[in-house]
């Protein structure tokens, strides 16, 4: 079978009169913040020096593109431009012509439901629906349960969604480099060759969600942030989604340098599986002491994985059933 054929790339040249920087400032938004907001909304690349902007991306999309900025030009001359009024010149001008990346609804049983240019994303099972209830509704959220279960794509699904409504205005992805008794310093290469094994399944995930240039470009733009968990000592995240993945090869220490994190306007999601903890023998998980520490607070959503939940090939669940049994029949 042959690859599919990818749409042909357009470029447009876009010369906005009068050269006049402070209308280019309130075009562009705080931090390039609407240009952005196109970006995404249209799945383009929008370059410029000073008045000169450059589109690319599909034609159809490039055009929309050049009509959006110039409209936003003409609004920007005695005010700056809101991001309630960048929304209206793109529904004006994508109406009935172009998709957003994803569109969340909600189905008359109460069912969340994310509709991507690449799918559907929807819970399968009733714990995975109560997941993305529970995430929607809540700023910290936690998901525990065997692998495959769909913790980490669910999580991912509902990030990029949140981005592309506007609830955030970055995607943080983190996982701890502990894998199977592993070390980094053992592993070749540079920092970004040691750690890039570990974040490979949410690069992944990320792929599937929005496809491989636009993941490069948003991240590019810091938009989209990949890191590794030691990465986020010390800084604050505002209006960001922030996923932590792999949750039980954290220590103590770090899960509450995690979750003390948070700024305003942030939504964070927990998820491991307290039965594959790779850390030393004597190093307690920082996953299942935060479970213990935080039951009951209000605010906090945990959803419970079993192994009924898991979407992988059917001999998972059944690997998954086996070794708790042998567990079970072990213990002591």
């Amino acid at each position: 079978m042959s690859a599919p054929t990818r749409p042909a790339q357009a470029r447009i040249d876009l010369v906005l009169r009068p050269d006049d920087s402070e209308r280019l400032v309130n075009l562009a938004g705080p931090f390039d913040a609407h240009l952005r907001q196109i970006e995404l909304r249209l799945g383009i690349e929008i370059r410029n020096r000073g008045n000169h902007f450059q589109l690319v991306g599909s034609r159809g999309d490039a055009q929309r593109g050049e009509a959006v900025l110039t409209a936003l030009f003409n609004l920007a001359d005695d005010q700056p431009i809101t991001t309630e009024q960048v929304h209206l010149a793109l529904a004006e001008h994508t109406e009935d012509h172009a998709e957003p990346l994803s569109v969340q609804e909600v189905s008359p049983q109460g069912e969340i439901i994310i509709r991507t240019r690449r799918g559907v994303v929807r819970g399968r099972s009733v714990q995975q629906k109560a997941y993305l209830s529970a995430i929607n509704t809540h700023d910290l959220n936690f998901g525990v349960g065997p692998a495959g279960t769909g913790k980490t794509y669910l999580a991912v699904a509902s990030a990029v969604n949140a981005l592309e409504r506007d609830r955030v205005r970055r995607i943080v992805l983190v996982r701890p480099a502990v894998e199977a008794g592993e070390k980094l310093g053992f592993l070749p290469g540079d920092m970004a060759d040691k750690i890039n094994p570990y974040l490979r399944p949410l690069y992944d995930a990320l792929y599937e969600m929005m496809g491989f240039e636009k993941v490069a470009r948003l991240t590019e733009k810091n938009v989209i942030e990949v890191a590794p968990l030691a990465f986020m000592r010390g800084r604050t995240l505002n209006e960001s989604y922030v996923i932590l993945d792999e949750a039980q090869n954290t220590t103590i220490e770090q899960m509450k340098m995690f979750l003390t994190r948070l700024g305003f306007g942030s939504v964070a999601v927990v998820t491991g599986d307290v039965t594959q903890i790779d850390l030393p023998r004597h190093e307690k998980s920082g996953l299942k002491h935060a479970l213990q520490v935080l039951a009951g607070v209000p605010g906090i959503s945990l959803t419970s994985f079993r192994k009924e939940d898991v979407v992988r090939h059917p001999l998972v669940q059944a690997v998954v059933e086996a070794y708790e049994k042998f567990e079970a029949a072990h213990e002591g």
